[in-house]
């Protein structure tokens, strides 16, 4: 989901050797003291969508030094709930931007603090947010049916300045090398934004219903896409039309497809790729569990990385461990299990309905 912080070696250093200093503050130009900016400040933020029209969506906070979780911090800091099906959430400049889905609006609050500082409202069916050049690229789908688009908004004034139609359903983005990648979910395409003159450059396609992307320490584009799947009229996958689905490496310096290693299936659709923090571990929900697949590999893994199905994952970059979102019975709190990288369980915390996404700091 962006977390920047300052070395102040140099600040802590003076400050710990001066016998007459009674409080450490940079000096008169103005930077940053060593006071905490806030309760949130170092942490992880989870993202609990919620259920579908109750407004109880929710960003939990979990503390990785005192394991403990505050729930719903956006409620305790303003007094008032998030909305309806938060989506995703997105850090920039001290700045959280949670996309609520079915409520169409952008709550931005202090990511530290997390009092609310605005709301970016009239939205269509919002999904996720990046950040090129201060300006945020926010996916919608606008409607099942027709093209989507993804909408630019001025991250000083929060207006949005323009929008630019892309394929059906777009969903989750990145920002590589000046250049804004989107997954058209509802096609076979991914969508390539010029960050700079906010125009679409080309659009390249890939597997079906691409839905996730990632970057690999060789700087290679990985998408992930569920394949098409057509029914039956008894609702059963119909084997004949539907397509499987498959990862696709792609060199951004040449739009050009390096590889594409299909799955097996036509009636399993694999989700949410992400990566470790040296980037060369890619994750991916797939059959109700998780698995791992070295970025060197020329043929998908058939073996499990974790046994279990979760509603999301991620993995923290600072010490690579996995996240794994447990949405229980849908209804009711679920709970996120941590696991170390060799796929052994570490502990576990109760957080709030549907969690799905997580954001460290």
């Amino acid at each position: 989901m962006n977390k920047n912080l300052f070395n102040q070696s140099v600040l802590v250093g003076f400050c710990l050797s001066s016998i007459f200093l009674t409080s450490c503050t940079d000096d008169d130009s103005g930077g940053n003291t060593l006071e905490p900016k806030g309760a949130y400040e170092k942490g992880v933020l989870i993202v609990n969508e919620g259920n579908f029209q109750k407004g109880n969506g929710a960003i939990c906070f979990f503390d990785k030094q005192n394991k403990t979780v505050v729930e719903n911090v956006f409620l305790t800091e303003n007094n008032r709930p998030l909305g309806d099906v938060v989506q995703s959430a997105t850090i920039h400049n001290d700045r959280a931007y949670v996309v609520v889905n079915n409520s169409n609006k952008i709550e931005i609050a202090d990511a530290n603090t997390f009092k609310s500082l605005g709301v970016i409202n009239n939205l269509q069916m919002p999904r996720y947010l990046v950040v090129a050049n201060n300006k945020g690229y926010l996916t919608e789908w606008v409607s099942y049916s027709s093209k989507g688009r993804v909408s630019i908004i001025d991250l000083t004034t929060n207006a949005v300045t323009k929008s630019l139609e892309v394929g059906k359903l777009p969903e989750k983005l990145l920002v590589l090398n000046n250049k804004v990648y989107v997954t058209n979910s509802g096609d076979n395409t991914l969508s390539v934004i010029n960050s700079t003159s906010d125009a679409i450059e080309t659009t390249l396609p890939v597997g079906d219903s691409p839905n996730s992307l990632t970057v690999d320490a060789a700087n290679k584009l990985w998408i992930l896409c569920s394949g098409q799947k057509n029914y039956n009229s008894d609702y059963s996958i119909d084997e004949n039309t539907s397509t499987p689905g498959s990862l696709v490496r792609i060199n951004p310096s040449t739009q050009a497809i390096e590889a594409t290693l299909t799955f097996t299936s036509k009636s399993l659709s694999p989700d949410d790729l992400v990566i470790n923090g040296s980037k060369n571990k890619l994750y991916y929900r797939y059959n109700g569990k998780v698995f791992q697949q070295d970025i060197a590999a020329a043929t998908l893994t058939t073996t499990a990385f974790l046994n279990r199905n979760f509603y999301g994952i991620d993995v923290d970059p600072s010490d690579n461990l996995i996240y794994g979102a447990d949405a229980g019975t849908f209804t009711a709190n679920g709970k996120v299990v941590r696991f170390n990288p060799s796929g052994s369980a570490v502990d576990s915390f109760t957080v709030s309905i549907l969690p799905s996404e997580f954001i460290f700091k």
